[in-house]
């Protein structure tokens, strides 16, 4: 259950300000048609963090636990400060649009969330825990999260979040984690 809850909060944090919530704020403005939107990002989110989370899953029978005990605790803190930098979203990511709203969402979503840092968290996550089933669900509640309110309520929340003390939040929590990870906690795990 910790998997899910630590998975689900870090990326929710991570994704508020992230290009893929910017996308969201996009499609919804551009079709507003919230329900093939909601449902395009969740297939979409599904599909990346399942690959992320069988990737993250598989890097752990490819490596002794020493050493991934380092390239996980690095991991987290890169990826803690990576959270600091603002994402920039081009509009070209969007350019789906003859797929009809769920079709866009979906392929646009998927192709911007490739590389993207609460993907690099998921593997990251699923490495850690060792438990795929919980980290995709909990990563993708957290994708959910950040995204379904973006699509609803669009530019009204938009310029009232707080983005650089949600950032610096996740990235607090990020390089916590990281530390922790260096300093032996998940030990039990195996690591």
């Amino acid at each position: 259950m910790e998997a899910f809850l630590v998975s689900t909060g870090i990326v929710a944090l991570a994704e508020i300000g992230d290009k893929t919530q910017l996308l969201a704020f996009i499609l919804a403005a551009k079709f507003r048609k919230p329900l093939p939107i909601v449902l395009g990002i969740l297939i979409a989110t599904l599909a990346n963090h399942g690959f992320a989370g069988a990737l993250g899953a598989w890097v752990t029978s490819l490596v002794s636990p020493q050493a991934l005990r380092w390239v996980l605790g690095l991991s987290f803190i890169g990826m803690g400060l990576w959270t600091l930098i603002p994402d920039k979203f081009e509009e070209d990511e969007a350019r789906f649009v003859r797929l009809g709203v769920f079709g866009t969402t979906l392929v646009a979503f998927f192709l911007a969330e490739m590389g993207d840092k609460t993907q690099i968290a998921t593997v990251a996550l699923a490495a850690q825990y060792q438990s795929f089933y919980w980290v995709v669900a909990g990563t993708t509640l957290g994708m959910m999260i950040a995204n379904v309110p973006a699509v609803l309520l669009g530019d009204r929340i938009a310029q009232r979040m707080p983005v650089r003390l949600i950032h610096g939040i996740a990235a607090a929590i990020f390089v916590a984690l990281g530390a922790a990870t260096l300093l032996g906690a998940g030990e039990s795990l195996g690591f």
